[in-house]
């Protein structure tokens, strides 16, 4: 199943999905809970600043794509909301609490380095070094459905890959880097450093001054 949300409903999404974890004594959340998990100002980017009715608006449209489930029970003053996106009595979708992590903060805080997600990982899922990151967005790599990931393009100057959710409606979702594509960038880059190093050898031969 393919799913793309506007960037409002993933905010909802993700917020429902962490506080399952981080504070099950409160979970399902009222809709109060809702829009101050949405705007928080730790553990968020870009922070928001959404309004009641936008929340609501939100979670209704996640309701009807069965993504969130409403509860009223006897006794319970405010309709809770809480998640069906995975894990849930009524969908096939099942990860494991690494990969809900995983997921959980690049919903919240876009794209980010493995070393990133472990770091911020913690109340969600203790990994035990950044290789499990790894392997973890490895499995969600290569899944077919509503769970997987994208590995972008190493920006220049940095060490790691980052890695990107693929439920956004965003159009701008930059485009994948090939391994094949990775391997031909590095040998153009090193063959143009080897020219470089050589001009430069040259230019100091050239520079010396004549005994």
């Amino acid at each position: 199943m393919k799913l793309t949300l506007s960037a409002q409903a993933l905010r909802v999404l993700g917020c429902l999905l962490e506080k399952q974890v981080t504070t099950p004594e409160q979970y399902p959340l009222s809709l109060n809970g809702v829009v101050s998990a949405c705007n928080q100002k730790s553990n968020r980017e870009p922070v928001m600043n959404l309004s009641e009715t936008e929340v609501q608006d939100q979670l209704d449209q996640l309701e009807k794509r069965h993504l969130v489930t409403v509860s009223s029970g006897s006794g319970q003053r405010v309709m809770k909301y809480e998640q069906r996106f995975c894990n849930s009595a009524f969908g096939a979708l099942k990860l494991s609490s690494a990969e809900v992590a995983v997921l959980t903060l690049l919903l919240l805080r876009g794209a980010q380095t493995p070393g990133e997600l472990r770091t911020r990982s913690g109340r969600l899922h203790e990994f035990s070094d950044v290789s499990e990151v790894e392997q973890t967005l490895d499995a969600l790599l290569q899944r077919e459905d509503s769970a997987r990931v994208m590995r972008l393009a190493r920006e220049p100057g940095k060490r790691e890959h980052r890695f990107i959710h693929l439920l956004s409606d965003d159009a701008e979702v930059p485009e994948p880097i090939s391994g094949a594509d990775q391997d031909d960038l590095s040998t153009r880059v090193a063959a143009l450093e080897h020219q470089v190093a050589q001009l430069q050898a040259q230019l100091t031969q050239l520079l010396q001054p004549e005994s």
